[in-house]
């Protein structure tokens, strides 16, 4: 019983620390995505990005992390943010905000659910969910089909800020795809972890697929004392 608990709160130790933005906003990593944000923001001075793709060259570079803690700090700007699980083979977000995922994404782009019906408002001011929904045997079709572009503009209407997590470039097309629906995407590589060749190659790809690639985050750097900040304020 004592494992079984110590397991449990172990893994809500692990969401907690995955949601750093909302759980820990003054530590410098919190700190990075608001960087984040401002370096988005400032790329485009005539227009505000509304709609941006989150993807990797391959899996477990911090794709996911980066993008919900990006869709928070968004959100404690006062933006009406909405993150959007696409990865529909290998779902994270449900876990990361504790949620339920029988109806999500895949059921708002087949029109059995409506959008508002399926999102979740989380305890974060401004935060809504969309999980992935059921996984359906067609995950490329699903998000190239015109109901996408129908369900995009849906989403403008009742969102200022839209982020669609998807699933690794090199693995599936799935990237790719919403990459050109989308109005720019960012790619996430891991320090010492992601092939400079598959970074390269990803790169490629997106840019092929037309999308509007800002840049690169670099996750998992480590950080020297000597690089080391500490939050500027009070408290």
């Amino acid at each position: 019983m004592a494992r079984k608990k110590n397991q449990i709160n172990d893994k809500a130790l692990t969401v907690k620390r995955r949601l750093v933005a909302h759980t820990n906003p003054k530590l410098p990593v919190a700190e990075q995505y608001r960087t984040i944000r401002s370096n988005i923001q400032f790329s485009s001075l005539d227009e505000d990005i509304r709609s941006l793709v989150m993807t990797s060259s391959g899996p477990g570079e911090g794709k996911s992390t980066t993008a919900a803690n990006l869709a928070i700090v968004y959100a404690q700007q006062g933006k009406k943010v909405l993150l959007v699980d696409a990865d529909l083979r290998k779902p994270t977000a449900h876990f990361s905000f504790r949620l339920e995922n029988h109806i999500g994404f895949t059921n708002v782009l087949t029109k059995k659910t409506k959008l508002l019906e399926a999102v979740y408002q989380t305890d974060i001011p401004n935060l809504s969910i969309l999980t992935s929904g059921p996984i359906p045997p067609n995950p490329s079709e699903l998000l190239a089909s015109k109901n996408m572009d129908e369900l995009l503009e849906i989403m403008y209407e009742n969102f200022d800020f839209i982020l669609f997590d998807t699933p690794p470039t090199l693995a599936v097309t799935d990237a790719q795809i919403l990459s050109n629906k989308a109005e720019a995407t960012l790619l996430v590589v891991s320090s010492g972890t992601t092939d400079r060749n598959a970074a390269q190659k990803a790169k490629e790809l997106l840019t092929n697929a037309k999308a509007r690639l800002l840049g690169v985050i670099l996750n998992n750097r480590k950080i020297e004392s000597k690089d080391y900040y500490y939050y500027y304020g009070n408290n």
